[in-house]
């Protein structure tokens, strides 16, 4: 098994930390953004996509989404289960886990690229080139505010996000609450059950791999 990570790359820490939640045995390759390998031919004939995480299979299958990662990984070595036992813990964690994605990586991702100097003209990954929109940048910094207030109130009294154990939502969750940094945007006071949250995670060795 093969695992095309970027160490700087927000995306693939996802898969990352799932990956050792698990401990599941594999190689990895690094994929260099900074000399855009992304884009390569190489890299293409794995994904056409041109985005990272992948996750290439001994028989050649690739899984090139978190989404699609997690679902093999989670069928293939069910212990400890990070997508839920029972079916309503199951639609939570993929519930939440949307609504993460949707209102906080997003919203990151979108006051980056579309402010980046660096990524002028590569406003959305992948292998068409997009125009920067400074509007959309604004956007993402207000939207990020949003989904701090909104994270905070789901951690009230909760040690995770969803159900009692660590899952896929808290993984999601705490690769956006880093990432945010990128574009200066943290947890402050008014967010002590995220602070919390992100603090007791640090426990957890998958989190700093």
């Amino acid at each position: 098994m093969i695992f095309y990570d970027c160490a700087t790359a927000p995306s693939p820490r996802r898969a990352r930390i799932f990956l050792a939640e698990k401990k599941v045995a594999h190689d990895v390759v690094e994929i260099d953004f900074s000399k855009q390998e992304q884009l390569g031919d190489d890299f293409k004939a794995i994904n056409p996509n041109c985005t990272v995480p992948v996750l290439k299979l001994d028989d050649g299958t690739t899984f090139t989404e978190n989404l699609g990662i997690a679902a093999y990984l989670e069928a293939q070595y069910p212990e400890p289960p990070l997508m839920g036992r029972t079916a309503e813990e199951k639609g939570h964690i993929l519930n939440w886990n949307a609504i993460i994605e949707f209102q906080g990586l997003i919203a990151v991702a979108e006051a980056l690229r579309n402010s980046n100097p660096m990524m002028q003209g590569r406003a959305i990954t992948g292998p068409q080139n997009y125009d920067q929109i400074p509007e959309l940048a604004a956007r993402g910094v207000k939207r990020i505010g949003y989904f701090f207030d909104m994270l905070n109130a789901q951690l009230k009294g909760r040690d995770f996000i969803v159900t009692d154990d660590f899952s896929l939502a808290d993984i999601t969750a705490l690769v956006v609450v880093d990432f945010a940094r990128i574009i200066k945007q943290s947890p402050n006071d008014n967010h002590a059950e995220i602070l919390r949250w992100r603090e007791q995670l640090n426990e957890r060795p998958s989190v700093n791999v």
